[in-house]
């Protein structure tokens, strides 16, 4: 299987190019660019790129498409129905060459992400990153109870060996992350709850789980004084220490 994997300075997304081998076909993951390496590479590796596969409708995924449509006038746009991206076809198991690309549906971050299944390889867009998981109050997103079982009932049924490219930043396996992820940590009860009383956005909360995130900073498991639970970014809690 052959991965190549293209990240934007700015939002530190990725875009991949895959193919089951030199000289066949092959699909984008994302849009985010900058797409110039990814033509470079399939033109160095003669892949011919049928398939745009589109993990949901966010900005940082998505500003490139008119580029990659530009290079292949007759590309196939595929997505989850509900992030209504235009012009993409619902998805659809497909294959492509010598390998069946299947999707999960995972909400959570949006309504309709999907992560796609190829031959021990899952691309999670913002579901889940190496160490941390996508936040629930970006637009478009649903709930804390779905990212979690998305990423507990879905992604963690998978191999251990199955390698993750996650939407941002490096590469992981579903078996590290069943192991270090703190979040997954505390929710197979490896790890205990947090108890830390915080200010969220100007509410009082309870800090569960203070993890890391994508980009250097943090991702908070908060639990509001209502008893609902959410994700928030580690720049949206007030802590005391």
């Amino acid at each position: 299987m052959l991965i190549e994997r293209s990240m934007s300075e700015g939002f530190l997304t990725n875009t991949y190019l895959a193919a089951s081998t030199t000289g066949g076909p092959g699909f984008l993951v994302d849009a985010g660019g900058p797409m110039a390496p990814l033509f470079d590479f399939a033109v160095r590796e003669s892949i011919d790129v049928t398939h745009l596969l589109l993990t949901h409708h966010h900005h940082d995924h998505i500003c490139d498409m008119g580029a990659v449509k530009a290079r292949y006038p007759k590309i196939t746009v595929l997505a989850h129905p509900d992030e209504q991206i235009e012009d993409a076809k619902p998805f659809a198991p497909l294959r492509i060459g010598d390998v069946l690309v299947d999707a999960i549906h995972t909400p959570g971050h949006t309504a309709g992400m999907l992560n796609f299944i190829v031959d021990g390889h899952v691309f999670t867009g913002d579901t889940l990153f190496r160490h941390s998981i996508g936040g629930v109050r970006a637009p478009g997103s649903t709930s804390y109870k779905d990212i979690k079982d998305s990423i507990m009932d879905e992604l963690m049924i998978l191999d251990h060996d199955t390698e993750v490219w996650p939407g941002h930043m490096n590469p992981t396996t579903i078996g590290h992350e069943w192991e270090h992820n703190a979040f997954i940590r505390v929710w197979r009860g490896l790890d205990p709850e947090g108890d830390e009383q915080v200010v969220v956005l100007g509410d009082p909360a309870t800090l569960i789980v203070w993890g890391a995130d994508y980009d250097g900073g943090h991702k908070a498991w908060i639990r509001w004084a209502d008893g609902r639970d959410d994700i928030v970014p580690g720049s949206k809690v007030e802590r005391s220490t």
